[in-house]
């Protein structure tokens, strides 16, 4: 029971479709219908709206940032529970059957809440590239990466193997993204198929 009200609680804030919930608020219509069918921030931005873009990146990372902090005010200890629930929530949410977001951004906010240092990490990493290649599941997926990999660096072991897995899952959810970075036909920020 201690680690299940944490659990639910984090994937509940997860399962929060803010990019689905803005656009359809904004008269954007169905954001699973645009674009890649994404409901994360990169797709959201193919509505030619960017600042429900942003809003949708910076709440998708405070969901993440919300679960682990409320976990650590209620149930101390339970943080790294919390933090996996709300990136499964976010990734594979039973409301829509599943079919999530990436994770990038949720997974921002986690890392942020836990470990501060890693989190400026991963966010030099993840606007270094975008700037740089303006690919954005090339930037995300190195940004995802890089957060085991400060954690190691800064010592804070406890969070390698969680932050492991985590970006394992981003990994995977861009599993469609490597195709087409291998075959060289992934397209950069703007176009109308990046996601």
């Amino acid at each position: 029971m201690t680690l299940l009200l944490p659990a639910l609680t984090g994937y509940l804030l997860g399962s929060i479709a803010f990019g689905l919930l803005l656009t359809r608020a904004a008269g954007a219509g169905d954001l699973r219908q645009i674009g890649s069918g994404n409901i994360g921030a990169t797709n959201v931005l193919r509505t030619g709206r960017k600042g429900l873009a942003a809003a949708t990146l910076l709440l998708d990372a405070a969901k993440g940032w919300a679960a682990v902090a409320i976990a650590g005010h209620f149930w101390p200890g339970s943080e790294l529970v919390a933090a996996a629930a709300a990136f499964i929530g976010h990734c594979y949410p039973v409301w829509l059957r599943f079919r999530g977001g990436k994770g990038v951004a949720t997974l921002m906010g986690i890392v942020l809440a836990l470990h501060p240092p890693s989190a400026l990490v991963y966010a030099l990493v993840w606007l270094g590239l975008l700037g740089l290649v303006r690919i954005s599941s090339v930037a995300g997926m190195a940004a995802a990466v890089s957060a085991p990999v400060a954690a190691a660096f800064f010592g804070r072991i406890d969070l390698v193997l969680v932050l492991l897995a985590l970006s394992a899952i981003v990994l995977w959810k861009h599993r469609e993204n490597i195709d087409r970075l291998v075959k060289g036909i992934e397209p950069r920020i703007g176009s109308k198929q990046d996601g």
